[in-house]
């Protein structure tokens, strides 16, 4: 992955375009597991207690996110698929909610390309030419910012909890998506620039500090 690509990204973040919106959207795929109940003695050398394995199936669902690169804020929904169908409906949701010019940052998912319906050339034109897209290099999806926001959905709701429906899932997933908004959001402390550490050719690591009051990308 060369340097001038990444630094495409960087520059959505650290400095977007005046009045421009950038979008971070991607898809999470959600399991509702209920795991057994117990706590299993700790392992030879190991003092931690361990938590019960085995768990029961109950279900699956997709949350598709976007996450606002100046504000912090996610939107979201739990879905029961993840087609180009369901990518498009929420997208037209998306750009309702979003006026002007926006740029959507994602990853090379088959659904987040054309198609052989010219899905995006067909939205864009549904939405005034409004909308720009760009597209991670392959094997960096660090480049996407709601990725980071994934991380933090993960160890605050999702690793420890049980879930007995699908439905209990959604619940809990999207009143966290409100909890964030209402009481967390923040836009990430984006500090690469494209330029790797020193060593590679030379040359030093920058880094720069995006608008973020100096909160950090972990939460």
């Amino acid at each position: 992955m060369g340097r001038i690509s990444v630094r495409v990204y960087s520059q959505h973040y650290v400095d977007p375009e005046d009045g421009v919106t950038v979008l971070c959207v991607d898809e999470k795929r959600l399991f509702a597991h209920d795991h057994a109940p117990g706590i299993r003695p700790p392992a030879p050398r190991h003092p931690e207690s361990r938590r019960e394995f085995q768990y029961s199936r109950n279900g699956s669902s997709t949350l598709l996110a976007a996450f606002n690169t100046a504000t912090g804020e996610v939107y979201g929904e739990c879905r029961e698929r993840r087609t180009a169908s369901d990518l498009v409906a929420f997208m037209e949701e998306l750009a309702r909610r979003t006026p002007g010019r926006v740029v959507i940052i994602w990853d090379n998912l088959n659904i987040h390309h054309e198609g052989k319906d010219k899905r995006w050339s067909a939205f864009n034109q549904r939405q005034g030419g409004r909308f720009s897209f760009v597209h991670t290099p392959t094997h960096a999806s660090w480049l996407n910012q709601v990725e980071c926001w994934f991380s933090i959905l993960e160890r605050r709701v999702l690793r420890h909890a049980s879930f007995r429906s699908v439905a209990e899932l959604n619940a809990r997933v999207e009143g966290f998506v409100s909890h964030w908004n209402e009481h967390e959001a923040h836009p990430f402390n984006w500090t690469f620039r494209g330029h790797f550490a020193s060593g590679h050719d030379g040359e030093h690591d920058e880094r720069v500090r995006a608008r973020s009051n100096g909160r950090r990308v972990a939460a």
